[in-house]
């Protein structure tokens, strides 16, 4: 008799009365761990029991940061064009719409103002699911924008950077959002508003040799990784093996490229003491 009908233990399932576990209950650590995404929500997406940082977005950033997650997004209905009439694959307005579609994203960063524990502040935060996170010239266009916004009602400005780097269908478009996001993050200095960096996983190219890492204080989550060009690149280039754990938030901190790396779970209450601190 099958092993659904077995009365002697108590269980007589029929088969169609089955019910399959849905998917994305469980998430999986690559150290093998297993946690319920309920759980993992409720922890600020790291796992407990080996705190590794699940990669998130700007939805969940804003959640956890923005008090009662209550927030004012700008310029929430800007989208790239076209100017370089780029195909590869497929056309890039098509790419663009079709990422849109999957993603429910209108492009690679989020930028909003709120409060965090009562201290008023703009965030923006980065998308990796759009198109590997890459900096297209809107990207570089909210972001400007929003430190403007810092820079007129006077409040700090935070980045979350999380990018494989410039977006390669905007060619030299992309490449002078480095140029413009710093020249913006000049002016912030000058008016003597803070400007805090965040860097996860991952954080490279463009983004990293531009905003990224020019913050008042640049800060990671423990295990991104960090650089510019990749690992392969780099070892092919100089034709030597990496040190160990090389271009990882640890790493990068022993070498004085951060000031200190804070785990996902007490980021708010690191950044509000920080700018209380500042004030």
């Amino acid at each position: 008799m099958s092993w659904f009908k077995r009365k002697d233990k108590g269980i007589q399932t029929p088969t169609e009365a089955k019910k399959e576990a849905p998917d994305g209950l469980w998430f999986k650590t690559p150290g093998g761990k297993i946690v319920h995404t309920r759980e993992l929500k409720s922890n600020a997406y790291v796992s407990p029991e080996d705190g590794y940082h699940v990669r998130i977005g700007s939805k969940e950033y804003f959640d956890i940061l923005f008090d009662n997650n209550k927030f004012t997004e700008l310029d929430t209905n800007m989208e790239s064009a076209d100017p370089l009439k780029f195909v590869d694959t497929k056309a890039y307005p098509d790419r663009i719409k079709s990422t849109q579609k999957k993603v429910e994203l209108k492009d690679a960063v989020r930028s909003a103002y709120g409060k965090m524990n009562g201290v008023e502040i703009t965030i923006a935060c980065m998308d990796f699911s759009f198109i590997g996170g890459s900096m297209g010239s809107v990207v570089g266009e909210k972001i400007a924008r929003a430190i403007d916004h810092s820079i007129k009602n006077k409040i700090p400005f935070l980045m979350i950077s999380k990018s494989g780097g410039a977006r390669m269908m905007e060619a030299g478009l992309s490449l002078m959002q480095m140029a413009k996001t710093s020249a913006k993050l000049a002016l912030l200095s000058e008016a003597k508003i803070p400007y805090i960096s965040l860097l996860t996983d991952p954080t490279t190219g463009g983004v990293t040799a531009s905003y990224a890492m020019l913050g008042d204080f640049n800060i990671a989550e423990p295990g991104s990784l960090i650089g510019f060009a990749g690992p392969r690149v780099i070892r092919e280039t100089i034709g030597k093996d990496l040190p160990k754990g090389f271009q990882s938030a640890e790493f990068v901190l022993d070498h004085g490229f951060l000031d200190f790396i804070v785990d996902r779970r007490n980021l708010k209450a690191k950044l509000s003491t920080l700018l209380k601190m500042l004030k």
